[in-house]
């Protein structure tokens, strides 16, 4: 909603925390191998970035096989469901996110994007809010919960003006609230 909620961009996937550098098998990852992995992730990204899903989830689903809890790839792989046309699949990638890193806001943001895309404006309230508080400083969810709100206010006031047809601000306020959602570009979930 930033431009109708904002997403998160690859950028943002690649400053997600480092975990542990281990192979799925939990022994530690060597220092050249880490390094591989990271020149891997930010391949996968470039991809992302440019368009390239279906190249992009190959080389993810590589990583993680490599280091299966690893948020970055996982984010990524969000991403990829999501502008792929399967927000079923993100949402999944995402809530699996929250439930292995509730610290982390990203995965808060980019689920109550879909959230609100569908018309689920109370669920996505309470994932920025939770968004906001693992990162208060962070805009992204601020501004997307503003957005939010400016839904919620346009189907009261349609409710307001539909149970009182002499409600006069009702009205008004609603063709606010429109003009200025209509104005704003429509969001999608970033990477």
């Amino acid at each position: 909603m930033r431009h109708t909620l904002r997403v998160l961009v690859v950028a943002v996937a690649l400053a997600l925390p480092v975990v542990p550098a281990l192979a799925q098998d939990d022994r530690e990852l060597s220092e050249e191998t880490r390094k591989q992995y990271a020149t891997a992730l930010q391949e996968a990204a470039v991809l992302v970035n440019s368009r390239q899903f279906d190249r992009a989830k190959e080389k993810l689903a590589a990583l993680s096989t490599q280091r299966p809890r690893e948020p970055r790839a996982r984010f990524l792989k969000g991403v990829v469901e999501f502008e792929q046309g399967h927000p079923d699949a993100a949402i999944v990638v995402f809530r699996s996110l929250i439930e292995d890193y509730p610290e982390l806001p990203e995965p808060y943001n980019n689920l109550a994007v879909i959230l609100a895309q569908r018309g689920e404006y109370e669920s996505a309230r309470a994932a920025l809010e939770t968004a906001i508080r693992t990162a208060p400083g962070w805009s992204v969810p601020h501004e997307n919960l503003g957005d939010i709100y400016a839904r919620l206010a346009a189907a009261e006031y349609a409710q307001a003006a539909k149970f009182d047809k002499s409600n006069k601000t009702a009205p008004a306020k609603l063709a606010l609230v429109r003009d200025l959602l209509a104005n704003a570009a429509p969001a999608k979930p970033k990477s």
